[in-house]
C-alpha cells in the first residue's frame, strides 16, 4: 500500500475542492478563481475560498470593474442555511442596487424564516421589487450544494434559469407599466448599461466559474420609408449632371 505524504495529500484535496475553470465558446471569465483581480467595492467584506468568490459576515457589495450592456451570465453558487444575497445587474456602482441598479435574488427560499412572509418577488430568481420568479425552490439544490444559473439580459428582456429550469422570463416595461410590485422607484430597471456585482447581506454566500457572453446592442425600431412617387410620365426628367472634376 501507497501512502500519500502531506504535501501531496494536501495538493489532492485541493484539485477537488476547487472545480476548475469552465470553458465556453464566446464566453470570458470575470473571475480568475485565486483572487478578486478585475472587482472592485467590498474587497474586505468578499474574499476567495477554494476558488469560490466568498462572502463573508461583513459582505456588502462587490462589483466588476467593467461595465456590461446586453449579455448572458453564467455562474454556479452555493449557499449557507438561510442565505440572503443578490445579483446586481447595469448597477452604477454606488447607491442602494436593489434600486439604482436591478438585483437578481439570491436566497435559500426553504428555509423556515421566510415562511409565511416571504412575499412574490423576494424568492430566488425574482427580480426585487419588479417581477416575481416562478417554482425557484423546487429547482434548487440542498444547501451547500452547487447551482448553475445563467441570467440573460437583452434589452429589456430579463431571464434566469436555474438548475436548466426557466423561473423567470419577463419584459421589464410590461413588468412595471401599472407600477413596481414593491410601490418603491426603482430607477435603476430604466438603465442601459452598468456593473456587475454581489450584493451581500453579511451571510455565507459563494460564486465560481463566473463568466460572460455579450450580447450586441438593442437597435432602435426603424422608422419606415416614405412612399416614392414615382416622375408622371409626361414630365421629362433631366439628366443628372456629373460632377466637376476638382
Amino acid at each position: 500500500m501507497i501512502t500519500a505524504g502531506p504535501l501531496l495529500l494536501a495538493a489532492i484535496m485541493a484539485a477537488i475542492t476547487i472545480a476548475p475553470p469552465t470553458t465556453e465558446a464566446d464566453f470570458v471569465s470575470l473571475f480568475n478563481g485565486t483572487d478578486l483581480q478585475g472587482w472592485v467595492g467590498d474587497t474586505t467584506g468578499y474574499s476567495v475560498e477554494s476558488g469560490a468568490i466568498t462572502c463573508g459576515p461583513k459582505g456588502t457589495d462587490l462589483f466588476t470593474a467593467g461595465d456590461y450592456a446586453n449579455f448572458v451570465l453564467r455562474l454556479q453558487f452555493k449557499l449557507s442555511a438561510g442565505a440572503n444575497n443578490g445579483i446586481g445587474v447595469r448597477a452604477p456602482g454606488a447607491g442602494d442596487a436593489a434600486y439604482e441598479a436591478m438585483e437578481f435574488q439570491v436566497l435559500d427560499d426553504a428555509n423556515d424564516k421566510y415562511k409565511g412572509w416571504l412575499k412574490d418577488w423576494q424568492h430566488h430568481g425574482s427580480v426585487y421589487g419588479i417581477a416575481p420568479s416562478k417554482n425557484a425552490a423546487a429547482a434548487m439544490r440542498p444547501v451547500g450544494e452547487w447551482n448553475d444559473q445563467e441570467i440573460v439580459l437583452d434589452g429589456r428582456h430579463a431571464k434566469v434559469t436555474l438548475n436548466d429550469k426557466v423561473i423567470l422570463d419577463i419584459d421589464l416595461d410590461a413588468a412595471m407599466k401599472d407600477g413596481t410590485l414593491s410601490g418603491k422607484e426603482h430607477p435603476g430597471a430604466r438603465r442601459s448599461t452598468g456593473k456587475i456585482g454581489f450584493l451581500g447581506h453579511g451571510d455565507y454566500v459563494q460564486y465560481r466559474n463566473i463568466r460572460i457572453r455579450t450580447l450586441p446592442a438593442v437597435s432602435a425600431p426603424v422608422a419606415p420609408a416614405a412612399p416614392v412617387t414615382p416622375a408622371s410620365p409626361m414630365t421629362p426628367v433631366p439628366p443628372t449632371t456629373p460632377n466637376k472634376p476638382s
